[in-house]
Formats: structure tokens, sequence, C-alpha cells
């Protein structure tokens, strides 16, 4: 006898990656509930070998099921996923609406996995932001190495990461310039085409983007209230795959070849780093990979105890997807009554 899961949003990029990652990983699932709004109630998703008819999740009862996977944005999250766990069910969200509510763990598994003990305050667990995820993994083992007082990190992020209509704009744009077609712009403020884009979310009073303000208080949150982050997030023209320029500046010295040491021995990380071509990782490789991948791993000379380094991941897997389903894996190892 195995446990009951709800994907909620299982039409969408993240949700359907949940769906192949719970089958990938032989999660211990009786039973499988893809969840989405009602305009999608009826579809077919694949699951293995079998196939899921999409029910609605604002009419599903979630006292039917032990793990419900939310992947449905911040507003269907603040009404939905409370519901659901007075139901008795636990929540995993993956918006940002939950993150930085006081009693609710912001989770990634071998960053900060004891914090999962508070879960049952809330009965939700927040799933942090793709470029967080990705970002705190490489830096935990630092961190752990030798305190970090300071991070800059300046984002390359692909387009999955606002959805499937976002990846269609880039790809009929794309298609598009070829035919001397005007680009429309949609979801993107400029075009996203053979172009970059230094605004992700909405902005802040101070001028920072709310995807900027993410990834400080959350990586405070999940690693160290102690250190100071400074990011930039910038939307490219690629479709899967995150990459990071990660400045970091430690409390004292730390070595190139302590810090990957470090991180090769870090699981869930690793470092493909030789000072040649090819001798490191790009968005396009990473594909499909649960590890998050660093590369170009250098002093700073221009700050003291000073290190650079180049971060990849699959946004909808480590940085989404896989990283939710491992929390799962938590939960149903340590916590829930065995099935």
């Amino acid at each position: 006898m195995g446990y009951k899961i709800a994907v909620v949003g299982a039409t969408g990029n993240v949700g359907r990656e949940m769906l192949n990652t719970l089958e990938e990983r032989a999660f211990p699932a009786d039973e499988i509930f893809a969840l989405a709004s009602s305009r999608s109630v009826g579809r077919e998703l694949d699951y293995g070998d079998k196939e899921l008819k999409v029910l609605d999740a604002a009419t599903f009862d979630f006292s039917k099921v032990d793990i419900a996977l939310f992947s449905a944005g911040g507003a269907t999250a603040k009404t939905l996923a409370p519901k659901a766990a007075a139901a008795g069910c636990v929540v995993i969200d993956n918006s940002s609406y939950w993150r930085m509510e006081p009693g609710v763990p912001l989770v990634v598994p071998e960053v900060n996995g004891a914090a999962l003990a508070g879960y049952a305050k809330k009965n939700i667990i927040a799933n942090p932001n793709c470029s967080t995820i990705q970002m705190v993994m490489a830096l935990k083992p630092l961190h752990d190495l030798q305190p970090i007082k300071r991070v800059v990190v300046s984002t390359y992020q692909s387009v999955s990461g606002a959805g499937r209509l976002a990846m269609d704009e880039l790809f009929n744009q794309t298609k598009g310039i070829y035919v001397n077609d005007l680009p429309v712009k949609e979801q993107f403020t400029k075009q996203i085409a053979f172009n970059v884009i230094p605004h992700i979310d909405e902005f802040m009073d101070d001028g920072s983007t709310r995807e900027e303000w993410k990834m400080t208080a959350e990586t405070r949150k999940i690693l160290d209230p102690d250190i100071a982050v400074h990011a930039t997030c910038v939307r490219v023209p690629v479709f899967v795959g995150h990459a990071e320029a990660v400045n970091i500046e430690f409390e004292q010295p730390v070595t190139v070849e302590e810090a990957r040491k470090a991180m090769k021995n870090f699981p869930g990380v690793s470092v493909v780093d030789y000072r040649q071509d090819e001798g490191y990782v790009t968005p396009q490789e990473v594909q499909g990979e649960d590890n998050v991948f660093v590369s170009r791993v250098r002093k700073d000379p221009t700050v003291e105890n000073g290190l650079s380094l180049w971060c990849v991941g699959d946004n909808l897997r480590k940085g989404a997807a896989l990283n939710a389903v491992q929390i799962a894996e938590m939960l149903v190892a340590e916590y829930l009554p065995k099935k």
C-alpha cells in the first residue's frame, strides 16, 4: 500500500515535469491525481504507461490524498493550499506565495532538509524560486567550508521559467523574424528573440524586481540570514535551463582547489571546470539533468577572500519539480505514517 498524491497545475510546464519525476523516481504512490483549472478538466496526461484524466482542482476533495504538489501560481496557492492543508493533506507549493510566511518551511533537501521538521504547523511547505535553489546548492558546501559574507549574482534565466506561453512567444518571434514578420510581445515587456531582458517580475520601490528580491530573501532564509545578497535577474532567449554568474566574498580565504573539492563532494552538485574550450557547462547541455553544474571557478582579486563561479541547472527539474518531489520523498521517509 502506497501514498496518494495530487499534482495541482498538472497541465503546466512544471506540473507535467512533476508527474514525469514522480514516475521516473518510482515514488511510492498507489494513486496519482492530476488537477488543474476547470478549463482543462477531461484532458488526459501521461504518467508512465498510464493516462490520467484531469480533474477540477477547485472542487477536488483533498482529504483523499496524503501529499499535494502545487504548481498553479500564487492566487491558487493562496486560496486552495490552506483548504488542502486543513483537509489533512501536506501541501508542497511551488509558487512564491508561502515562501516567506512564518511557520512555513522553505526547503532545499540537500541544503536545509532539517527545516522540514516544522511542516506540521501549517501543513504547507514552500518550494523555493528556481534560481535560488540552483544558487544555494552551490553555496551550501562553500558556506560550510568557510562562512560567506556577501554574494553578487547575475542570472541568465530561460523562458520556460515564465511558462508555456512564454516558450511559445520565443519560438514564434524567432520564426517570424526570419520571414520579416514584426515580433508580437505578449508575455514579455520587450522582444525576447535575439535579445536579453533585465526585468523579471514586478519592479519594487528600490529599483529591484521581485525576482531579485526573492533571490535575496530566500537565500537568507534557507542558508543564513547574515549573508548579504545582491541579484540582477535577466531573461534570455533560451527555452530550458538557467545560468548564473556568482561572485562570493568569504570571511576567510578559500582556494579554488578547496572550493572545487567541497562542491564535488556535495550531493546534487557536479563540477565540470576545465580551463579550455568546452571545459564548462551551458544550459543546452543540462536539459533533463537532475544535478546543478558548476564551472569557471576562479579567484576574484578585486575583493578580499573572493571567488567567482558559473552555475547551470535545469529550472524545470531541480529548479522546480525535482526539488518538490525530493521534499515529498523526505516526508514519506521521515515524517508521515508508513504505508
